[in-house]
């Protein structure tokens, strides 16, 4: 019987410990920031699946939403309000690409990078209006470079 204890035990300290590894990344809607104006910063972000992104309404105007033909397959939309925060947990793998929709021709874009950017090709496919194409080849050439640099 005590063997059965203590094996229960260990099971639930290292599920315990997992689920504590778990990391969560701010990242600010802002009307100007380091890269510019209507910017998220961090833009480019890269977690392990099951991290969490929240995103904190730092200037008014702003949302958050999922980007069509951004997602990894099986990977969740997800569609915030304006002015309000949005806490997101990533369980699959892959490159999400995310807008703010009021300031999306004006680049207000971003991208999660979770574990392996395994739909990276499918992802680079979208189309965007205005400034948001460049901010996504400039975020698309900035994860290249990190994976060059691990290499």
């Amino acid at each position: 019987m005590r063997k059965i204890i203590v094996l229960g035990a260990l099971v639930a300290a290292f599920g315990f410990a997992g689920a504590a590894s778990a990391a969560e990344v701010e990242v600010k809607m802002l009307n100007k920031g380091t890269e510019g104006v209507m910017v998220f910063e961090p833009a480019l972000v890269k977690i392990n699946p099951g991290d969490t992104v929240k995103f904190v309404a730092s200037d008014k105007g702003h949302n958050v939403e999922t980007v069509d033909g951004m997602l990894p397959e099986g990977g969740q939309k997800f569609v915030g309000k304006v002015n309000e925060e949005l806490a997101i947990t990533f369980d699959k793998p892959g490159v999400y690409g995310y807008k703010c929709k009021p300031h999306y021709g004006m680049g207000m874009v971003g991208m999660i990078v979770v574990g392996e950017p395994t739909n990276a090709d499918q992802a680079k496919a979208a189309t965007h209006p205005g400034k948001a194409k460049q901010a996504f080849t400039n975020l698309f050439d900035k994860l290249a470079a990190t994976q060059t640099a691990a290499k």
